[in-house]
């Protein structure tokens, strides 16, 4: 649990995923040599803070985002939420600006409105995080920012293994997404990729429950195609994998993006499920972080 751990601790809220790139450039070029297999490193400009992991002939993409939910400065520490944070007063928000590191305690009168108390006013713009707090025991991981870490830890540990595909890390989900359109037009005019499985994570509620396997979502507001999510039904239970079905109304993630895209790429969602949703408390059980891992193993190799 060391790199998921770590991946937590890195501030990256969405619209500035700059240490996240790094953090995940560095960490490939360390280890790929190691990997069963080589692949083309895909970054740069043309891919903002983006990167593709090319493996073999691929016929599938995974999408895991690396950025996370936050909160933007505005002025006399006033706040704006970067997606959907949890907005609890008590929560130890810190950041960085042109004066140096930033901590405080984030405040929300009965009115919503949000503020942080710290030792000094905080540049306007200034992007604000949750402060991490690891806890691990025998059964579950808890950290701020499960959501998406642990589905950028997934994907790394697929590259470990993987013969043909793609590793998508992706940028702004969580305030609207913005980079998987040319993602999609570059995997279709260069791969002709016409799979894509969603490395993200996803709600504990009255259906899914921590323990219990991978988690399939047959809905959110987006809506796969059945005769693709069935596929991955059939492949689970073929191999025995426990997983879970989840049908939601609401909520999304890159595979709504994919869906909008003009290119027949069929999508599906699969990953753990966590208690405390965008707070700094998300919780997973270690026994779903396993299932997510070998599911995706061989869901791409059998796809």
């Amino acid at each position: 649990m060391e790199l998921l751990r770590r991946l937590c601790g890195i501030q990256a809220p969405a619209g500035q995923e700059a240490a996240m790139q790094e953090f995940l450039l560095e960490y490939i070029n360390r280890n790929k040599t190691w990997w069963k297999n080589m692949p083309q490193v895909i970054h740069g400009e043309d891919f903002q803070h983006c990167i593709m992991l090319v493996f073999g002939q691929p016929r599938t993409a995974v999408f895991a985002h690396i950025d996370n939910i936050g909160f933007t400065v505005r002025y006399n520490n006033e706040l704006v939420k970067i997606g959907g944070p949890r907005t609890n007063s008590g929560y130890i928000l810190c950041g960085e600006d042109e004066q140096g590191i930033v901590e405080g305690v984030l405040e929300c009168d009965e009115d919503h409105h949000l503020t942080i108390k710290s030792n000094r006013t905080i540049a306007t713009g200034t992007a604000l995080s949750f402060k991490q707090n690891w806890r691990e025991d025998n059964e579950f991981v808890q950290s701020c920012y499960m959501d998406n870490r642990l589905g950028v830890y997934n994907a790394l540990k697929l590259a470990e293994t993987l013969q043909d595909g793609v590793i998508v890390f992706s940028c702004w989900e969580e305030h609207g997404g913005g980079s998987v359109p040319y993602i999609v037009k570059y995997l279709w005019e260069n791969f002709k990729i016409r799979q894509a499985l969603i490395s993200d994570i996803t709600w504990i509620t009255e259906g899914v429950q921590h323990g219990k396997g991978v988690v399939v979502s047959l809905r959110d507001s987006g809506l796969p195609r059945k005769v693709y999510v069935d596929r991955i039904r059939k492949i689970l239970s073929d191999h025995k994998i426990d997983f879970q079905l989840e049908v939601e109304s609401s909520g999304g993630s890159d595979g709504n993006e994919i869906q909008k895209q003009p290119y027949p790429i069929d999508w599906c969602f699969v990953g753990a499920a966590e208690d405390f949703v965008h707070s700094p408390d998300e919780k997973v059980s270690k026994q779903d972080i396993r299932s997510m891992i070998t599911a995706y193993e061989l869901l791409m190799e059998k796809l």
